[in-house]
């Protein structure tokens, strides 16, 4: 039997290849938890309709939208919820069914089997494992921010509610997606001033293509050893094409959600020091000389690999090779310990930057499910 941790677009994705090669499956996890409670009910996603979870290319996300009689054109951007609706519509279809419960604890059996330990008290035997950790796991916070207390500093992944940010001074650092999206919706709940802080310059705002990313995807379900192998300029070159796209380069759509002197963009510079004030909000100063005051700290910081923050790896983490904070991975995402696979953002060192992202969802699940029919 085949468990499945994890009820994201990796966990799902990957259930749904699996049963379909029929292998017996059983998924455990909150379906799509990080997508309901750690992203904002007004979010909008960065891709489009050809982003989907099915490995078989069947039950895509456009076919959703034909289905329910949607245009492309009338969910452009796509909201969050339209996502969410696909995702349900997908685990119908596939007969994926996930166990509302958590994983406390995975062990491994001296057969090479495993027991997966869950929170209501069962306990499952699988002779594979897929582990699918959400990013909440690897939150990048930096070290100043640690001794802060949550009501005044908080990543961007708990923060998904703004009720409370009227009349705020908010300061935002990081200077992606998330940052300037969050800092859109803080200003929309009536922040009163919003500092957005990063080391790069400010991006540019235009509609941009992510098609470029299709033949890598290909070339790794062809070779999937193929990112791995490429020279180091190579995998430069194209980190550097996702960093343009993705993250130099921000929606359109937020552009006019900026607007007024209440957004102040501060480019080329970053936090120096923290100082939490009497009042409860905190005193800042910034690389560049400039001291601000801020009621809220958003960190937009990003996610970092460090797999020893996955809880229910602990007992077998001895046995899993990293490099990096990241597991080495075989050509179907196998880790060290065999019979335990990890896709997903976990699996970007050894295949690439896609594989953070939804788009890599039926690649990483059509190679894993190889890797389990040879298992």
């Amino acid at each position: 039997m085949l468990v499945v941790i994890g009820g994201g677009p990796y966990g799902i994705a990957t259930a749904a290849a699996a049963i379909e090669a029929g292998i017996e499956t059983v998924v455990v996890g909150r379906p799509l938890s990080f997508w309901t409670d750690n992203m904002p009910a007004g979010m909008y996603l960065r891709s489009g309709p050809d982003w989907h979870l099915d490995a078989s290319q069947v039950h895509t996300f456009e076919a959703f939208l034909a289905e329910r009689g949607i245009a492309a054109a009338d969910i452009d951007p796509v909201p969050i919820a339209v996502f969410l609706d696909y995702a349900s519509w997908f685990q119908r279809h596939k007969h994926v069914e996930v166990q509302e419960c958590l994983v406390t604890a995975l062990r491994r059996n001296g057969d090479g089997s495993f027991l997966v330990a869950l929170d209501n008290g069962q306990t499952l035997a699988a002779e594979s494992v897929v582990a699918a950790p959400g990013v909440r796991y690897f939150q990048n916070r930096p070290d100043w921010s640690t001794s802060l207390a949550a009501a005044l500093c908080s990543h961007t992944c708990e923060l998904v509610r703004f009720d409370d940010f009227d009349g705020a001074r908010v300061l935002i650092v990081g200077g992606r997606q998330s940052a300037y999206e969050w800092a859109a919706l803080v200003g929309e709940h009536g922040a009163e001033r919003i500092d957005i802080v990063h080391r790069h310059d400010v991006p540019r705002f235009e509609r941009v293509s992510w098609k470029f990313v299709d033949p890598y995807l290909d070339q790794t379900l062809a070779k999937p050893d193929w990112w791995r192998t490429l020279p180091p300029s190579e995998q430069q070159a194209i980190a550097r094409q996702f960093w343009e796209v993705g993250r130099l380069t921000l929606e359109w759509w937020l552009t006019p959600r900026l607007q007024g002197d209440r957004f102040c963009r501060r480019p080329g510079t970053s936090v120096v020091s923290v100082a939490a004030e009497n009042s409860g909000a905190a005193r800042v100063r910034l690389s560049d000389g400039t001291e601000l005051s801020a009621d809220r700290i958003v960190l937009a910081t990003g996610y970092k690999a460090e797999l020893d923050r996955v809880p229910y790896l602990a007992e077998v983490l001895d046995d899993i090779e990293v490099a990096d904070g990241f597991p080495v991975l075989d050509e179907t995402f196998q880790t060290s310990l065999p019979g335990l696979y990890l896709p997903g953002f976990t699996g970007t060192r050894d295949f690439g930057p896609f594989f953070g992202f939804t788009k890599g969802c039926p690649a990483a699940a059509a190679l894993v499910t190889q890797g389990l029919m040879q298992h």
